[in-house]
């Protein structure tokens, strides 16, 4: 039987139960995912928004999308910080790399260059091809992330190819 290698060819510690966090980053970034930008209203009436790539639909009954968030990210600390918060997921196509960038950076207005508006009390970025207006119904906090479990309350879908990421890089090309 051969050894698995983990990230830097050292071998794996799966027989001990222990694996580094650098090597599971290693084995997960070559988990093909589309991305996200998940935005929420802040407490201060102003809009915030992250890039995730832990997104996934989860139930057809109720419509419901699951999100997992850092725990330090100012848009998680605004979803649970009330019940039955708001909040929107848009689903990014292949033209949207540079907003993808946006929102993957520590920018304090992510949104000063961005085209958006606000649908109630969700700021909704325009152009994308999915957007997910949602209602947190369930705040699982677990390691250094909280899951959170979004009941789809509004829906929109337009064509385009989604942007995906792989092995650390937003790409539309995976075999390059």
């Amino acid at each position: 039987m051969q050894r698995e290698r983990g990230a830097g060819g050292a071998a794996s510690g799966a027989a001990s139960g222990a694996v580094s966090g650098a090597a599971f980053t290693e084995a997960m970034s070559r988990l093909v995912s589309g991305v996200a930008v998940v935005c929420a209203r802040r407490g201060d009436g102003r809009p915030s928004g992250l890039l995730v790539s832990s997104v996934c639909s989860y139930s057809a009954d109720p419509p419901s999308v699951l999100v997992a968030l850092a725990r330090t990210s100012r848009t998680c600390r605004e979803i649970t910080a009330e019940p039955d918060a708001y909040f929107g997921v848009h689903l990014l196509a292949r033209s949207h790399a540079a907003l993808a960038r946006t929102f993957a950076g520590s920018s304090r207005d992510k949104f000063a260059d961005v085209l958006w508006d606000w649908d109630g009390t969700v700021p909704r970025l325009a152009g994308v091809p999915v957007y997910a207006k949602c209602r947190a119904g369930a705040v699982i906090p677990h390691g250094d992330h909280v899951i959170v479990v979004g009941e789809v309350v509004g829906c929109a879908v337009a064509e385009d190819d989604p942007l995906v990421y792989f092995r650390r890089r937003l790409d539309w090309s995976l075999g390059g």
